[in-house]
């Protein structure tokens, strides 16, 4: 590993002073991607910040605005919330995924968002709830949709001297539901072949869909929204032969690749499937099923 300096903050300001300063500064919270890099020499920095003793980077809950995540808030921390395993149930489902346990406890939300890889099981369920990136510099804070943060693989919107200081949430409304599905080859501990999120909305009598927000991971450089079957779904009443249809549709928004982990029509394949589970457990929890 080449050597670098480590600054440990304990204000926003101070770290967005760091971040701003010459040279490649890279932000860490639990390290879990960035000490690796490192380490393997795929990434040098002359500055690593730890926000991770910023208290404003750990605020977690739920006001008039939304549900907040902070930017230096970890995975196990979000997973076990009592508000995002009832009312964002499938948020609280992928960040249970990420990694073992110990990578849990240290890797951050945020974190497994700037990274940027196109299998990272947190992107398709915040996508689907309409999260919104809060990034903070010096010049001040703006706002990014998240399915517009990302840009390619491992790039993000993100400019020198800026932080994704916080992830909201919009608060969901009555019946309505989210999950995250993805396949891997292994039991645990391994990227996603495929990673689907859904949020679902249906009306009064929970037979017709007001809303849906599916979005697909491992399928295209970025996190992408299957357009087409939220289109399919979207004023129509639930029934499995809907739920069937969408999950043909949802397959137009895939662009996969073939790798080691599996072949472009399988990982096609695997969209319709997993489109179709994620569906089923939508409207079993808006039916009344435990969230989590």
């Amino acid at each position: 590993m080449a050597k670098f300096e480590f600054a440990a903050p304990t204000t926003l300001d101070e770290a967005l002073e760091l971040l701003a300063g010459p040279g490649e500064v890279r932000p860490l919270t639990g390290g879990t991607d960035l000490i690796d890099q490192l380490n393997t020499g795929r990434r040098t920095v002359d500055l690593v910040v730890d926000i991770k003793r910023i208290p404003e980077l750990q605020r977690l809950d739920f006001d008039s605005n939304g549900f907040h995540i902070g930017g230096a808030r970890c995975c196990t921390d979000v997973h076990m919330d009592p508000t995002a395993r009832s009312h964002y149930a499938g948020i609280a489902e992928s960040c249970g995924l990420i990694g073992a346990v110990q990578i849990q406890n240290r890797a951050a939300v945020a974190g497994n968002v700037c990274n940027a890889a196109p299998s990272a099981d947190t992107a398709p369920c915040l996508i689907a709830h309409g999260c919104k990136a809060i990034v903070a510099s010096k010049r001040g804070r703006r706002e990014v949709t998240l399915e517009e943060f990302f840009v390619a693989p491992g790039q993000t919107v993100l400019r020198k001297g800026e932080l994704l200081a916080e992830l909201v949430l919009p608060a969901p409304p009555d019946n309505s539901a989210s999950a995250y599905l993805r396949f891997i080859p292994r039991n645990e501990m391994d990227i996603a072949v495929v990673g689907v999120g859904c949020f679902l909305e249906l009306d009064a009598s929970k037979k017709v869909v007001r809303q849906a927000r599916i979005a697909l991971a491992s399928v295209a450089p970025t996190p992408v929204r299957a357009n087409a079957a939220e289109r399919v779904l979207e004023g129509r009443s639930i029934s499995e032969e809907l739920v069937t249809e969408a999950g043909e549709a949802a397959v137009q928004a895939a662009r996969p690749i073939s790798d080691v982990r599996g072949s472009a029509d399988y990982r096609s394949e695997l969209v319709k499937v997993l489109t179709r589970r994620v569906l089923r457990k939508c409207v079993d929890r808006i039916n009344g099923a435990a969230p989590v």
